[in-house]
């Protein structure tokens, strides 16, 4: 296998990167245009394809939903070759029937953050605007949904993610209000990763791992860390055997959709992109030059 195979990248926490099989683990440092990610990157081999695995957070999760550097970790992935990301992320639920430890593939977002300048790597003088209507890989969101039947998981293929700032968690009037609108899971993180995994031609999908009901149902202890954590320690060996199965059937060569998702998203003339732009963002743009 040479070291320029397509690699596939997964976020989540700092220990996701111990699945079984997983071999030539070493550390990665990587610089970006947009500072440091939020780890630095294991990466290795598991059934003869390249893998790499940062923790959203932080390795001892030190760092806040709104603090992410997203940009840098997308990037950082992109620049090693990732073609492919699985997403590992703790949701509240919306819905009665999505249960705490169940597993929710979503395959919709809608936006409620506030730091859309963050969420993009153009600019500068290059314009793109990417097509985000479906925000998920089908393929890699049905390869996903595939493992968690034949692995006889509690399952959701469909439910639309709201993304809020956080840190705090919803209240009641909130979680409510999003219930009412017809959102399923919520959560504090995964929507910048899909929009920045789009511009960068990565295929991206996300097993959100529901820990609790959010603070809608009176019955039921308004959400808490430890609640989330507790569920969530819970849930990392059905992520790591679902995450193990799935790697083994993401295809070799990346042409999906998502893979060359800026031919048709570049609106400035190549002739006007600033030379300082184009260093920035040739991981991205090398293809176009």
């Amino acid at each position: 296998m040479i070291e320029s195979a397509p690699a596939i990248g997964i976020i989540g926490g700092s220990g996701l990167y111990d699945i079984e099989g997983f071999s030539g683990r070493k550390e990665i440092r990587v610089e970006t245009p947009w500072g440091d990610p939020s780890d630095v990157l294991t990466g290795g081999t598991f059934a003869g394809r390249r893998v790499f695995f940062l923790p959203r957070h932080g390795r001892g999760h030190r760092i806040l939903p709104h603090e992410i550097n997203h940009r840098a970790n997308i990037y950082a992935l992109r620049s090693l070759g990732v073609r492919w990301i699985i997403c590992v992320t703790a949701v509240g639920s919306l819905r009665e029937e999505y249960a705490p430890r169940d597993i929710v593939l979503p395959d919709q977002f809608f936006d409620r953050t506030s730091q859309r300048e963050r969420h993009t790597f153009f600019g500068g003088g290059i314009v793109a605007h990417v097509g985000f209507s479906h925000p998920v890989s089908a393929g890699l969101h049905a390869i996903l949904h595939e493992v968690c039947q034949k692995q006889e998981r509690r399952v959701h293929s469909h439910g639309t993610y709201v993304n809020m700032d956080g840190p705090a968690f919803s209240t009641r009037s909130e979680s409510l209000a999003n219930r009412k609108l017809g959102f399923d899971v919520i959560g504090m993180t995964n929507l910048p990763e899909a929009k920045l995994a789009r511009e960068a031609e990565i295929s991206l999908a996300t097993l959100a791992m529901i820990t609790d009901y959010d603070c809608w149902k009176e019955e039921e202890e308004p959400v808490n860390a430890h609640t989330v954590m507790g569920h969530l320690a819970a849930n990392a060996a059905a992520a790591k055997a679902v995450i193990a199965a799935a790697i083994t059937l993401i295809p070799a060569v990346p042409d999906w959709p998502e893979h060359s998702a800026l031919d048709r998203a570049l609106v400035t003339d190549r002739e006007l992109w600033p030379a300082d732009t184009i260093g920035r963002l040739l991981p991205l743009l090398g293809r176009f030059l």
